[in-house]
């Protein structure tokens, strides 16, 4: 438990979900990258093997004390598992350089069991890393899967552009697609149920910046739902995220069933709260570009003190997060701005004197 606080993430996020009082409102920076930085690898490094997966991620919640640990299958992870070729950049993210299906009438020949943990190496290494974690902090702290959606698993699998255009020109087998990626996807989280995790589902290529609202009502939102509804009867908790600005969406998201609902930057918290404040949980917002990585200490607090003041009265909660991943090469300092400010407008009982 960091020195700042009075309970334990896991003590913190069971009574603030059953709506009782805690030391402070959750906090949950995006630390898919940083850190490493703050074990002191680069990127590859830190995917190399379970045991550096699992330190990246213990060294980030020692240092901060935020409120969830994170074993990422990633975005591209149906797509590698099927045979898409990806990079291996020092300090970068991987991204896909050959796709395994270049034409979609070929979807039939997709293997689902290349999937299966005992089939796939980089799922048998987010695992292995999760009990790690889990063995050395889950007492006390609990640990979200991030995984990817059904429409960016389809664009790990078949290059997004193309995707893309075939939701005009060949709809029914962009259908087909997204009915494999999501039967794959639900056999992803069976592999990860006897940890006792929660998950997080992100779906980028989602984004209302990228396709129409009806786009998404027609190809995103019924196998979401779909995901949603196979999670929570199987006990487990479903988060949602979807880069950029979905305001336009943000209303058929919390229909998918979700738990929590994560807000990139590009979204405004009083909308949010406006539209569904009443319904779900929402979290976010601050800017990981702009605030975290170029911004100082006095520009974190400023933005952090605002996501309170616009959303901290929200009627189903609110939790303080960033809008996306935190970069690699955002100060460290910055982290510890932010924790800060998070516990200094965060602490309870909430008081809108302090961040109005």
């Amino acid at each position: 438990m960091h020195k700042d606080d009075q309970m334990t993430p896991k003590q913190r996020m069971a009574a603030f979900t059953a709506g009782r009082e805690v030391d402070r409102i959750p906090i949950m920076p995006f630390m898919g990258t940083i850190s490493a930085r703050i074990a002191g690898m680069n990127l590859r490094e830190m995917r190399s093997g379970p045991k550096t997966e699992a330190e990246s991620q213990l060294a980030g919640y020692r240092r901060l004390g935020h409120d969830c640990l994170i074993s990422d299958y990633g975005l591209h992870g149906i797509g590698i598992a099927l045979g898409s070729r990806v990079n291996n950049p020092e300090h970068g993210v991987i991204a896909i350089q050959e796709y395994v299906l270049d034409d979609l009438n070929k979807i039939d020949e997709l293997d689902r069991e290349k999937v299966k943990r005992k089939n796939d190496p980089k799922l048998t290494r987010h695992y292995a890393a999760a009990e790690i974690m889990l063995k050395e902090a889950g007492e006390e702290c609990g640990l979200n899967v991030n995984l990817t959606g059904p429409f960016t698993a389809a664009a790990s699998i078949y290059p997004t552009d193309k995707l893309l255009r075939a939701l005009v020109k060949d709809p029914e087998n962009v259908h087909r697609l997204l009915r494999f990626c999501t039967d794959c996807l639900k056999t992803v989280c069976r592999e990860y149920l006897d940890l006792g995790v929660g998950f997080t589902i992100c779906d980028p290529i989602a984004s209302g910046t990228m396709m129409k609202r009806q786009n998404y009502l027609d190809f995103v939102y019924p196998y979401t739902k779909e995901l949603v509804d196979d999670l929570h009867g199987l006990g487990a908790s479903a988060g949602y995220h979807i880069c950029g600005n979905t305001s336009k969406i943000i209303e058929p998201m919390v229909d998918t069933g979700v738990d929590m609902l994560s807000l990139d930057n590009a979204v405004d918290m009083e909308l949010a709260k406006q539209k569904v404040g009443d319904r779900i949980c929402i979290v976010g917002n601050v800017d990981p570009t702009g605030v975290m990585m170029l911004g100082e200490a006095s520009n974190i607090d400023e933005a952090v003190k605002s996501c309170f003041s616009k959303a901290a009265d929200s009627p189903c909660g609110f939790m303080l997060a960033t809008g996306c991943d935190v970069p690699y090469d955002a100060p460290l300092e910055n982290l510890d701005h932010f924790m800060a400010a998070g516990r200094k407008y965060g602490q309870w009982p909430l008081d809108e004197a302090r961040y109005h």
